[in-house]
């Protein structure tokens, strides 16, 4: 706890009194320190957001190390990669350095982490997760340290900065151009049922389906887990029952693969007998045999946006709390063609 300027002392000396606690409770907190009740800083944390707290001189070069964090609750080895190399590349532009964490579940990180983001103290945080708990976020804004959460699993809430992509459009997008090949049935694998990308993608899907006038089978509806696994397994399933779709749309690269590897167990050919489209268009698509039609999602871009974004929060430049969805695009490539006759 800063000790030289004597408003702050006054602002956190009415905290501390109004909380009924010690100024050596209060610079606990504010500095991450574990041996505080729960119940105590939460009333704390909720004292500051309430007043507005943010220690005086809160910039990157006086309270904060220069580092970014960038949070995922798994790292793929491939999609994750792609979103680094954006973030780092904007850090390194502005003299930043990269941590890179792994922790919880694709919905939050795990608790011990917001005592060790606090501890390091970073210009700002990128989270690859659908939502931060409000006393997170109440922290970090005590502290002035700004987030950004990147392609949300769910839905954040309106005061929650996020980077994400069109998902619905990318769907949309995938599935009419099967549809203009000539194909009729057409199955989907999307990701996660809790996952707003995932359900987003598949009502893109549904959309051009009911546009263009075509049933929708549930049997023909599976979700998976973004992983090739699932995508082979849920494929299996498919290609495995009474009538056989011509068409899949994967909601991922991975997944697409592991339609291309459940139809190989078959003797399926794709394009010839089976066309597919994956979702992501990562490095590995274009390297396939046969190359990977599939829908771009700027994975690289967003991790740009969201530093650049937690940047500007930093310096207070941003007015409301910004989200941003960043347009898809169909990659066509060898994977798809028309049915065969």
């Amino acid at each position: 706890m800063a000790t030289d300027v004597a408003g702050e002392r006054v602002t956190l000396a009415e905290v501390a009194e109004e909380a009924g606690v010690s100024l050596s409770t209060i610079s606990k907190v504010l500095n991450g320190r574990t041996d505080v009740a729960p119940g105590t800083r939460a009333r704390v944390e909720r004292l500051l957001h309430d007043r507005g707290y943010v220690r005086r001189g809160a910039g990157r070069s006086e309270t904060h190390a220069d580092l970014i964090e960038l949070v995922f609750h798994e790292l793929d080895p491939i999609w994750s990669m792609e979103l680094i190399g954006g973030v780092e590349s904007v850090a390194k532009a502005e003299g930043l350095s990269v941590v890179l964490t792994v922790s919880g579940s694709r919905h939050a990180p795990d608790p011990d982490w917001i005592e060790g983001v606090i501890r390091r103290r970073p210009v700002g945080v990128i989270l690859v997760f659908s939502e931060l708990a409000p006393e997170y976020r109440e922290q970090l804004r005590a502290r002035a340290i700004p987030f950004v959460i990147v392609d949300p699993a769910g839905d954040p809430s309106p005061d929650v900065p996020s980077v994400g992509s069109a998902n619905w459009s990318g769907g949309l997008a995938a599935t009419r151009h099967l549809i203009e090949l000539g194909h009729r049935r057409i199955a989907a694998i999307t990701g996660p049922e809790d996952m707003m990308c995932s359900l987003a993608r598949l009502d893109g899907f549904r959309s051009a389906m009911n546009t263009a006038g075509l049933p929708i089978r549930d049997e023909w509806i599976r979700f998976g887990d973004f992983h090739t696994s699932g995508g082979r397994d849920r494929a299996r399933e498919v290609l495995d029952g009474p009538e056989r779709p011509t068409a899949i749309f994967a909601g991922s690269d991975m997944q697409a693969l592991g339609v291309l590897e459940a139809a190989r167990e078959r003797g399926i050919r794709v394009p010839e007998d089976l066309s597919v489209v994956g979702y992501d268009d990562i490095p590995l698509a274009r390297w396939l045999t046969p190359k990977l039609t599939t829908v771009h999602q700027p994975l690289r871009r967003m991790g740009e946006e969201a530093v650049l974004l937690a940047l500007r929060l930093a310096e207070e430049t941003v007015e409301s709390t910004p989200r941003m969805d960043l347009a898809t695009s169909l990659v066509v490539r060898d994977s798809t063609a028309p049915p065969a006759a």
